[in-house]
């Protein structure tokens, strides 16, 4: 009958209300029943059940009204609060605004007015929204605005930034508390924000303090444009290198005034001022642009120029006089070299005739030399078959002569003809490794190398030159493979060794490897030579450098350059110690492969030493008539019987009229026309039925060649050919072959990739 939920109000009313009806009916019954005194002693009982829930109710409200009052202590407290605090708070109960305080409804004047309480959140953010006192930000304020504005009551924190017109900044953070209740709250941060916007300024121009400071410390003439065309950063080296007075490159300055500078006042020379037309443009269309520049200082600089991310672009200029002496330089050497071999070909013309298609010879070289000098793309072109075809036949010759010679007054004549030749040779050498080390393809082909293969040739090739300086040249045996490109390991080794040899007056050469932690090998070569001092240890690696206790005309300083150079392309690791008078340890490290099966030829290849006279019929195949005369007369020396042909056709006619196959075939890859040395190797051994040893040489470096050598059972040799390697690897092939033609295809030598 009485609700507990229901005020306490209502539940006296209430139990009012009942009392007296059972009054009334306790009263009603002592007038007409019989039972009246037991209807007395229920009202009692109902009377002392209302006196009791009478004195609950009196408690209960004394209890309510002590509650009302503790409320209404606590809602001033919090009044009282919230106008103390420094920030902007409101409480919103399900969705609406309850309390805020006065810096909250006065954040914003122009929407204080509709702060009342009752007020949606959403309604909220879109009166500050719309407030005209925030800065115009859409990108900033609006989206976090209207996010808040569409979402519903978050559970968790989120806040985000506005700024006030007069530079004032304010946090928004809007905070869940459970249910629906929301707590938004207004912090000032100005002096946060300003103090981050001095600091960050400070830092900005601290930046670029330094990086002024950087800028003006490098050795390139640096400057850089704005899309605009303005300069905006530059360094005293630009301005130096171009000649331009201090007033007229500076910040906000048009760059295309600078240029009038330069053509009006012909600081660069006539030919080169074309290259300014429209040099902008081609810029920003292509990105980049490299030119080469002649000042009327005499100077000769190289400018690239960079476009930037912001459309503007960044030109550096380097000076680089010094390179162009040097190739000057390099010019005049090979012109005094080239005189000498034509001053003593001449004395010898009238005794020798065949000395004069010698003269010829190297004049063709020369002038192809001279003419590669001037671009290293078109230097690399000639340097190959139609180069390398007369320095091998002038080798041969020279060789040739070097034996007929002997023990006659042209004796040393032709001496020094040899050593005039082979230092023109060791720079070709050298001049063709730089070109292709610089060249876009590279020619690099890594593989699995022997070290002892190649620590082998290399010191079988050098053990001439060692004895004539009376220096003791050994090696450390080793079975270590190593993962590099053979044919450049070898030039790095050889270059390595010969200076060794080189510096060397007494002593001994020593060349070995080490097993290093990590999986790595260090090829060392050690010698006891005049040693090098630490200031010229760092830079002995340049090119066209050499040490100071180097005596003069002892070479061009470009053996340790390219050594340096493969390395880095090989990724090895170049280094040297050394110390003046007592000797010099070079070493490169490498990385150790799992050591293979030693090749065939490799296994049985011939050292160094006397041989019989060469009791064997040669088919020589070469299309180059000096090449075949030359290669004829050395193998007659040796005591060889000859057989020369331009062609496969010849060849096969000449083992025709023979009428038996040849000991060994020695033949050309590039013969006229379509033919081929490998066609006619198979050719002769197709005619005679017979597996006639063959070794190819020729100037063709390509690895395709060296696997084809491999199955089709011969042996490359690169142009101009080694000597000191040719006779004994003819006497192995064919002492191979007489004793079991081989029933597969036997794998390259070492001499077939190497140089």
């Amino acid at each position: 009958m009485i609700d507990p939920d229901d005020p306490l109000e209502v539940q006296v009313e209430k139990q009012a209300k009942i009392i007296a009806a059972l009054v009334r009916r306790a009263g009603r019954q002592n007038e007409v029943g019989s039972q009246a005194y037991s209807a007395f002693q229920s009202a009692i009982a109902l009377q002392g059940q209302v006196w009791a829930k009478t004195r609950d109710l009196e408690r209960a409200s004394s209890e309510l009204s002590q509650l009302r009052h503790d409320r209404e202590r606590s809602q001033k407290n919090l009044t009282d609060a919230l106008s103390v605090m420094e920030g902007g708070f409101a409480l919103f109960e399900e969705g609406r605004l309850r309390i805020c305080n006065e810096l909250f409804r006065t954040l914003l004047p122009d929407i204080s007015g509709r702060i009342l309480p009752g007020l949606k959140l959403a309604d909220y953010f879109d009166a500050m929204e719309h407030s005209a006192h925030l800065e115009p930000d859409d990108e900033q304020v609006a989206p976090p605005l209207r996010t808040r504005r569409e979402a519903e009551a978050a559970t968790a924190l989120s806040s985000f930034v506005i700024a006030l017109k007069g530079d004032r900044w304010f946090q928004i953070s809007q905070q869940g508390t459970g249910g629906e209740t929301v707590i938004v709250l207004q912090t000032e941060i100005t002096d946060i924000v300003r103090k981050n916007r001095s600091e960050k300024a400070q830092l900005i121009d601290l930046h670029a303090h330094y990086l002024q400071a950087a800028i003006d410390h490098m050795s390139l003439g640096l400057c850089t444009v704005s899309a605009e065309g303005t300069v905006t950063l530059h360094n005293d080296r630009f301005r130096e290198l171009l000649g331009l007075p201090y007033t007229l490159v500076q910040q906000g300055t048009l760059f295309t005034e600078v240029v009038e500078f330069i053509r009006a006042n012909y600081l660069i020379d006539s030919e080169n001022l074309a290259l300014f037309d429209g040099w902008m443009e081609r810029t920003g269309k292509d990105g980049r642009l490299r030119q080469t520049l002649r000042h009327a200082s005499g100077r000769v600089l190289d400018m690239h120029t960079h476009a930037l991310p912001d459309m503007g672009f960044l030109v550096d200029i380097k000076d680089v006089t010094l390179e162009y002496r040097a190739t000057e330089l390099l010019e005049k050497r090979v012109s005094e070299r080239t005189a000498e071999l034509t001053h003593a070909n001449a004395r010898l013309t009238a005794q020798f005739e065949e000395l004069a298609r010698v003269q010829e010879a190297l004049k063709v070289a020369k002038e192809e030399a001279e003419a590669a000098n001037s671009s290293k793309t078109r230097f690399l072109a000639a340097a190959s078959h139609d180069l390398l075809q007369p320095i091998n036949a002038a080798k041969l010759l020279i060789s040739t002569l070097f034996d007929m010679s002997r023990e006659t007054q042209m004796a040393e004549t032709v001496e020094r003809l040899e050593g005039a030749f082979a230092s023109m040779e060791q720079l070709l050498h050298a001049l063709l490794d730089i070109s292709r080390l610089e060249s876009s393809t590279g020619q690099l082909n890594p593989t699995d190398v022997s070290l002892a293969q190649v620590m082998q040739t290399v010191i079988q090739d050098q053990q001439a030159f060692a004895a004539r300086k009376g220096v003791r040249l050994s090696v450390v045996p080793s079975g270590l493979w190593v993962r590099s490109d053979q044919r450049y390991l070898f030039r790095s080794i050889q270059n390595l060794v010969v200076n060794a040899i080189q510096y060397t007056e007494s002593g001994r050469v020593l060349v070995g490897c080490r097993r290093r932690p990590g999986g790595r090998v260090e090829l060392q070569v050690w010698d006891t030579g005049i040693g090098i001092s630490r200031k010229d240890q760092r830079r002995i690696f340049e090119e066209f450098t050499r040490a100071d206790n180097v005596p003069a005309g002892s070479g061009m300083g470009l053996g340790l350059s390219i050594v340096d150079r493969t390395c880095r392309h090989l990724g090895h690791q170049v280094s040297v110690r050394s110390k003046p008078g007592v000797g010099s340890v070079f070493s490169i490290e490498m990385e150790a492969v799992e050591a293979q099966a030693p090749l065939g030829e490799a296994a049985m290849s011939p050292g160094a030493g006397d041989f019989p006279e060469m009791d064997l019929i040669v088919l020589v195949v070469e299309n180059d008539a000096a090449v075949l005369d030359a290669t004829t007369r050395k193998l007659e020396r040796w005591g060889a019987s000859v057989l020369g042909a331009r062609s496969t056709n010849e060849a096969l006619a000449m083992v025709a009229e023979l009428g038996l196959p040849p000991d060994i075939i020695l033949a050309d890859y590039q013969l006229d026309g379509s033919d081929l040395g490998t066609t006619a190797i198979c050719a002769v051994r197709e005619a005679t039925e017979t597996h006639v040893p063959a070794i190819m040489i020729t100037a063709n470096r390509s690895p395709e060649l060296a696997l084809a050598g491999a199955e089709e059972d011969f042996t490359v040799m690169t142009k101009p050919v080694e000597l000191s390697r040719l006779r004994p690897l003819m006497h192995w092939k064919v002492r191979a072959g007489a004793g079991a033609p081989p029933s597969a295809p036997t794998k390259v030598s070492g001499d077939a990739a190497l140089p």
